[in-house]
């Protein structure tokens, strides 16, 4: 007997396919996001337009400052006209090939880097040695190279190697003061928190100070440091506080059966660290210490307040220029991506790390 009356159709669930289901379904799928999604339309489309044809359709992309004074558009042309200070400094002008070079061969070896096939002992050799050729090169002094006083140093070479240099350096100091802060030795753990807690403590810049202004008054009469060496100390100690913190959050992570295995195949401390914990250790916080070395990156740019010309100060002092007066917004613009596109490197590079080591996605 069929009660066809007495038995309820089950209509499969609908679905929408392609851009017009995907908006239906995230974009005005309740009224609260229809009025969101409408009142981020409404922004963009007083944004947008206006900022295309500023940017874009009455722009001037060569032309003299008088020239831009007399549009409503950019002037892009303050980028070309300038650029070879935005990037080089006080660089002498007909030597800036060495910096150039320079540069490139830092790409090359973060390019071929980025390969986890790379990763031997050899590797440690190939960036010594174009670390030290990259050093001849903006130095000089010898196989003929005229010798340029750091203090000429400016620009995007500079801040990658602050940036280079302190991150290099601040990462095994971070590990360092992590293992202390864990030690079971009263005296190097307290002398670990008290460092690490006084640094984070205190903002960048008053530890760029005290190495540009405090630090030179303990020094005996006639000896001096360089300022780039005592503003590259103080990005190291400032950024190997934070990285000691989340690489202790890592160690904190790990289980005790992880120690108990080291134990019971007869690893002594050193052994049990290097082979067994902080390799774990370090693949867990890959996230947050990618997030610390990008901001350290772009922190180099606190320089500019002691008196070196980094990448953004360069910048600044190229707007000085009467001919280039209120024409900022361009430059930093174009500075700005510079920042990003470094910045999205390390990011993207993180994630891919992650995903090859399967943690983190």
């Amino acid at each position: 007997m069929n009660n066809d009356k007495d038995i309820e159709e089950v209509k499969p669930p609908v679905t929408h396919a392609g851009i017009v289901g995907w908006m239906k379904s995230n974009l005005f799928n309740s009224k609260l996001n229809t009025f969101l999604t409408l009142i981020v339309v409404y922004m963009m489309w007083i944004i947008i337009p206006p900022f295309v044809k500023w940017a874009f359709i009455d722009s001037l992309w060569s032309s003299t400052g008088a020239q831009c004074h007399a549009v409503d558009g950019a002037c892009w042309s303050v980028i070309p006209a300038n650029l070879r200070f935005i990037l080089f400094g006080f660089y002498p002008h007909d030597l800036q090939w060495r910096p150039l070079i320079a540069m490139i061969l830092l790409f090359a070896l973060f390019f071929y880097s980025q390969n986890r096939n790379h990763w031997k002992k050899s590797l440690i050799y190939l960036w010594i040695t174009g670390l030290v050729i990259m050093g001849v090169l903006m130095k000089g002094g010898i196989f003929g190279l005229k010798s340029i006083d750091s203090t000429q140093w400016g620009g995007l070479p500079l801040t990658l190697l602050l940036s280079l240099f302190g991150l290099t350096a601040a990462y095994p100091l971070g590990i360092i003061l992590a293992l202390g802060r864990q030690s079971r030795l009263p005296i190097i753990k307290s002398a670990s928190i008290i460092y690490i807690e006084l640094v984070r403590g205190v903002p960048l810049i008053s530890l760029l100070f005290l190495s540009s202004v405090v630090f030179p008054l303990f020094l005996p009469e006639g000896v001096s440091v360089n300022a780039i060496i005592r503003a590259q100390v103080a990005i190291i100690l400032f950024t190997a506080a934070y990285i000691a913190e989340v690489v202790r959050g890592g160690l904190q992570g790990m289980s005790t059966g992880q120690y108990e295995a080291a134990e019971s195949l007869g690893l002594n401390y050193y052994q049990t660290m290097r082979l067994v914990i902080l390799p774990q250790a370090l693949k867990i916080v890959i996230p947050p210490t990618v997030s610390i070395l990008i901001s350290a990156f772009k922190d180099t740019s606190l320089v500019a307040i002691i008196g070196l010309y980094d990448l953004l100060k360069t910048t600044q002092s190229s707007l000085s220029d009467p001919k280039w007066m209120g024409f900022s917004a361009e430059a930093y613009i174009f500075v700005s991506l510079i920042y990003f596109v470094c910045c999205f490197f390390m990011s993207n590079y993180s994630r891919r790390l992650e995903r090859e080591l399967d943690t983190g996605l």
